[in-house]
């Protein structure tokens, strides 16, 4: 259905590019393409981007890629066929993207990534992400004071081929790493995905049923996984997740999940468009190409104080 939608986006844009040759026109285009809107970060960046992209006076398009590299190189394919003036994207994956912003350059039409980075450097004008080692540091030394220091855990790791889950399974690690007593019993991939991360918690709790905590990578897998524990009633068990969605802060409020880390999707989408619009307008963002931005911690004591993505 997602893939309907976006190639029915598609068509529409490359119909509607087609009565408008004037490069004024088209040059006043920021297209913006994120994964999946089903999960409220990516929903959260892509409004904050389009409202500040409208704003600023530019027409803006958002597309949707589906964490599907093709339907993202055909998305840039659209963009750079509407003679775009940037492209805001958070990308398809750290390797598989590199191709698609290159491709973008070459058309001389800048590309500035949000919340995931790629492995090559040079060919995006900006990089601009959450501090993801910084941010896990955070949610994984809170997890260790509010499990006593000891107990056997999970972890619930991310999409393997985002660099994000990789990074904040390693600050989460290096942390936790200097407490012995504390015992990592089971470390699984669910995609970011919450079905897929309360059938692996079912899973998993069958074979460890005397777990103390679960780390995970990401909100949408904290939520699959307090849904598992709360069915088996394990309520007790501690979750800890990562990036400040809505629906974690409401379930750290009814005391359903401990705490997790914010990250500033909104401030970060907003200063991608206000870097474009500065390089549109002067060859230069003023800003280096890597750019990260430190996440919060969101506990009960704090979690009134959080809007979407963002301290209110």
């Amino acid at each position: 259905m997602h893939h309907g939608i976006a190639f029915l986006l598609l068509a529409v844009l490359l119909a509607s590019c087609s009565g408008n040759s004037s490069k004024e026109a088209a040059s006043e285009l920021f297209v913006i393409i994120t994964p999946s809107h089903d999960n409220p970060f990516f929903k959260a960046e892509a409004e904050a981007a389009e409202a500040r992209a409208t704003e600023l006076g530019y027409e803006a398009v958002v597309l949707v890629h589906n964490d599907d590299a093709a339907l993202q190189d055909q998305l840039f394919d659209t963009a750079i066929a509407r003679k775009a003036a940037a492209i805001i994207v958070d990308n398809a994956g750290a390797d598989a993207s590199a191709a698609a912003v290159q491709k973008a350059k070459d058309a001389g039409i800048p590309s500035f990534l949000i919340d995931r980075e790629i492995n090559v450097t040079g060919i995006a004008v900006a990089q601009i992400v959450s501090n993801n080692y910084q941010g896990a540091t955070l949610g994984a030394e809170e997890f260790v004071r509010l499990m006593g220091e000891e107990g056997n855990y999970v972890e619930l790791l991310g999409r393997e081929s985002d660099t994000n889950a990789h990074i904040r399974s390693q600050g989460f690690n290096d942390i936790i790493s200097q407490y012995p007593d504390m015992v990592l019993v089971a470390s699984q991939s669910a995609n970011w995905n919450q079905p897929e991360a309360y059938e692996k918690m079912e899973t998993i709790i069958q074979a460890h049923p005397d777990i103390k905590g679960v780390i995970s990578g990401n909100d949408t897998m904290a939520l699959g996984a307090a849904a598992a524990l709360k069915a088996a009633g394990m309520d007790h068990v501690i979750v800890v997740g990562f990036d400040g969605s809505p629906d974690v802060i409401e379930a750290i409020k009814a005391g359903d999940i401990e705490a997790t880390v914010l990250q500033p999707a909104a401030t970060i989408a907003e200063m991608a468009v206000n870097q474009a619009d500065r390089y549109v307008k002067t060859g230069s963002t003023g800003q280096p190409e890597k750019q990260a931005v430190d996440c919060e911690l969101v506990t009960p004591e704090n979690a009134a104080e959080f809007g979407v993505f963002a301290r209110k």
